[in-house]
């Protein structure tokens, strides 16, 4: 069973990274595998209720890899965590199966609370550099969160979410995209779709207009004006 999971998680590592050359790299050089590994056998010994040998483990990860997971989160199938460097990954966190974490994502608590406190990330799901996934919130199966954006609310599947605090964007506006696939940093396309840019673009649309109608009012008094003259 730990073969297999070796296995099926090298060969994603391969699939989804352009930069992985062969097996043996992925192996000995990428520091997200080696961080879920390890986490392995903190969550085994955190089941076992050895929770000081768990949490020692866990630490030792971390201090190699540079990536933090509590040994009590849950992590799915062929997680891929990309350069890796400043990950967390908190004690009720739990992943779903083929997931794609970049660098300095964080998924941790909104407020100190009992019970569960951190995200469940659905199937599918990539999560972009330095993102934030705040609370016990849920983000659905196939969702996308764009780089630095903070999550703070629950994200329906199939949705792309970007900026602070995140909010959806609109997919229908991507050219020439036809099929949904691996979207580098959870970004489908440049940063014109950021929803906040897009209403400032709005607005400065609106305000245009606005001064549109204001001039050609301006000009019809004008011409009233000269007509009674007359």
């Amino acid at each position: 069973m730990a073969f297999m999971f070796l296995r099926e998680t090298v060969r994603t590592y391969r699939e989804r990274d352009p930069a992985a050359r062969s097996s043996v790299e992925v192996l000995l050089c990428y520091p997200g595998l080696h961080a879920v590994l390890w986490h392995q056998l903190s969550h085994a010994l955190w089941q076992a209720h050895l929770f000081l040998l768990a949490r020692f483990s866990s630490h030792i990860a971390r201090w190699l890899t540079g990536i933090e997971i509590h040994p009590a989160a849950k992590l799915g199938r062929r997680l891929v965590i990309d350069h890796g460097m400043g990950v967390v990954i908190g004690q009720t966190a739990e992943i779903g199966d083929d997931c794609y974490l970049y660098h300095q994502v964080t998924l941790g608590v909104a407020r100190t609370q009992s019970g569960k406190r951190h995200p469940t990330v659905g199937n599918n799901v990539i999560i972009g550099a330095g993102a934030k996934v705040l609370g016990p919130i849920t983000v659905g199966d196939n969702a996308r969160v764009g780089a630095n954006a903070v999550v703070l609310d629950p994200v329906p599947a199939d949705t792309t979410v970007v900026g602070i605090p995140a909010r959806p964007v609109d997919l229908s506006l991507v050219r020439d995209r036809k099929t949904r696939g691996f979207d580098p940093y959870g970004i489908p396309c440049d940063g014109s779709l950021d929803p906040v840019l897009r209403d400032l673009d709005e607005l400065h649309c609106e305000l245009a207009e606005l001064e549109a109608r204001v001039a050609r009012l301006a000009a019809e008094q004008v011409q009233q004006r000269q007509a009674a003259a007359e």
